[in-house]
C-alpha cells in the first residue's frame, strides 16, 4: 500500500481527496492535516510515502512546510496541489524538493497516477503545470515579478500578504526579526513596491493569491 498524507487548509478539500482515494486498491490516507505546522508532527508519527501539499495555507505554508518535511524525511515524496498552474510556484516548489505538481483541477485518474508514479521514483508534473513552465523560460519578458524571488523570498511574500507581522514571520521561519526585516528590503527592491499594499496589490495582479 501507498501511504498518503493530505495536507490542505480546507475540510472539504481533504475530504474530497481522500474520497478519491479511497477507490483506490493500492493507496491508504494514513493522515490529514489543516497546515504546515500540523504536517510536521503528523508526518513523524503516520510515516506516509507521498504528501499531497496544497500551497497557500496559515501558518508556515506549504512551501516552508515542503522543505522542512524533506529535511525531516529525504525520501518522502512530496505532490504540490493547487489552484496556481504558473506564476513562480512550480519552479520554486520543484528546486525545493518536491516531485510532483499537479493543479486542483486535474481529473481523479491524474492523481493517482501521478501518487503511484513518484512512489515509484519518478517525477509527474501535470501537462498544463510543464507548458507554462516551458512557455516561461521562451518570455522571459512575461514572466511573473515574483520569478525573480528567492524561494525564501517568496515565502517572507505570502506570509506578509496573510497580514503576519515581521515577528510573527520571524518566529514561524525561526528567522530573527533583522533578518525577516533584510528580506522585506529586499522584495520591495526587487519587485519595484514600497509598502506591504502594494505587495497585496502586485499578488492579486498576478494570481498569488487563491480565491476564496
Amino acid at each position: 500500500m501507498i501511504r498518503v498524507m493530505i495536507v490542505d487548509d480546507h475540510g472539504l478539500v481533504r475530504a474530497g481527496l481522500a474520497r478519491v482515494l479511497d477507490d483506490a486498491p493500492d493507496i491508504e490516507v494514513v493522515a490529514e492535516a489543516n497546515c504546515g505546522e500540523v504536517a510536521l508532527s503528523s508526518a513523524v508519527q503516520a510515516h506516509p510515502d507521498v504528501v499531497l501539499m496544497d500551497i497557500n495555507m496559515p501558518g508556515i505554508g506549504g512551501m516552508e512546510a515542503t522543505t522542512k518535511l524533506l529535511q525531516i524525511q529525504p525520501n518522502l515524496k512530496i505532490i504540490i496541489v493547487t489552484v496556481h498552474a504558473d506564476g513562480p510556484f512550480p519552479n520554486k516548489l520543484l528546486q525545493a524538493g518536491a516531485v510532483g505538481y499537479l493543479t486542483k483541477g486535474c481529473a481523479c485518474e491524474e492523481m493517482i497516477q501521478a501518487i503511484r508514479t513518484v512512489f515509484e521514483g519518478r517525477p509527474y508534473v501535470a501537462r498544463c503545470v510543464a507548458q507554462n513552465i516551458a512557455l516561461s523560460h521562451k518570455k522571459q519578458t512575461e514572466v511573473s515579478p515574483f520569478e525573480l524571488l528567492s524561494q525564501r523570498e517568496l515565502q517572507v511574500v505570502m506570509m506578509l500578504t496573510q497580514g503576519l507581522s515581521g515577528q510573527d514571520i520571524s518566529d514561524r521561519l525561526s528567522l530573527s526579526p533583522k533578518t525577516v526585516s533584510t528580506y522585506r528590503c529586499r522584495v520591495y527592491e526587487k519587485l519595484k513596491i514600497g509598502s506591504d499594499v502594494e505587495l497585496m496589490q502586485l499578488a492579486l495582479e498576478h494570481n498569488l493569491l487563491e480565491e476564496e
